[in-house]
């Protein structure tokens, strides 16, 4: 019996089983990734010999495969075209492991690896499922200046964006470092075109002095908490900031002017003792006509 396309390997899946090895991978967006598929160390096969199938656990996607004496991939799914690749050689030594190249939030399911062994009656020798997740960073959350729309409340805005997998939004109290009430707070969380999440949260809360306030976004995946802070003094709007130095705009500006005053004078000084210096070279140095004219002869001089 010969296999001449995918769909005559998927009658022979449903009725050949094999126990199956399940495996775990990480991957960030736009990187590439390599699912594991191997037979024990000092493997031989013959690619004439065997059938290798990837697929998608539960859609049934095609991902890629190698048929003896067949080298179209016509079957393959246009979203794994040319992003899915096997080794040839590493096939000879028992390793069918999957390179997916560019991986993207769409990736993140169950890869199931098939190897069927022709000689054997088309017995399954290999079968793995490799659980691809997903992952991406968050921007740092940008948290806008409160404003009040009441004088007895005050409303946060927090923003982060191209993250995945979907995160979870927290608001701390950052003075003792306690969670706030969910229930204060309004999270949208949107699929952007590029299949990243998007998260906008808005916290209303009743108006303190001195409020200091936090936005966490936190990266489940990643194991990655982003926390930004924004903080209300006597004057509702006043942000956290990073400073360099206590100096006023006036002090620094004044400042500035002092150093050009100083470099100028040395400048005009540096000037002026050139040209003195020049005077006095010239007046030592010139001889005048005298350089070129001959001296007298002496009167009585034979």
């Amino acid at each position: 019996m010969r296999l001449g396309s995918p769909g005559l390997l998927l009658l022979l899946f449903s009725s050949l089983r094999a126990d199956t090895q399940e495996k775990e991978v990480r991957a960030m967006v736009g990187s590439d990734v390599e699912l594991s598929c191997a037979c024990p160390e000092g493997s031989r096969f013959d690619l004439n010999d065997v059938y290798v199938y990837w697929q998608t656990s539960e859609s049934k996607t095609v991902v890629t495969y190698h048929i003896p004496q067949n080298s179209s991939l016509d079957n393959v799914d246009s979203h794994y075209r040319n992003r899915a690749l096997m080794s040839p050689a590493g096939m000879q030594r028992g390793d069918f492991s999957l390179r997916l190249f560019n991986v993207t939030p769409q990736d993140e399911q169950k890869f199931h690896c098939l190897v069927l062994s022709q000689s054997l009656g088309f017995q399954e020798v290999l079968s793995v499922v490799v659980t691809l997740h997903v992952a991406a960073n968050f921007s740092v959350p940008v948290v806008s200046a409160p404003h009040s729309p009441s004088q007895d409340e005050l409303t946060f805005t927090c923003t982060s964006i191209n993250g995945y997998p979907r995160p979870n939004v927290y608001w701390i109290n950052k003075t003792d470092n306690s969670l706030l009430d969910q229930a204060l707070q309004n999270d949208t969380v949107f699929l952007n075109t590029r299949g990243l999440y998007d998260v906008v949260s808005v916290l209303r809360i009743a108006w303190t002095p001195s409020l200091n306030i936090g936005c966490c976004i936190e990266n489940v995946l990643l194991r990655q908490n982003l926390t930004v802070g924004s903080q209300t003094g006597n004057n509702i709007g006043e942000r956290d900031k990073i400073t360099e130095n206590p100096v006023s705009t006036r002090e620094k500006t004044e400042v500035t002017w002092s150093v050009l005053a100083v470099l100028c004078l040395l400048v005009a000084v540096a000037v002026a003792t050139g040209w003195v210096c020049r005077d006095r070279w010239l007046r030592r140095s010139y001889a005048g006509v005298w350089a070129v004219r001959p001296e007298p002869e002496l009167a009585g001089h034979v």
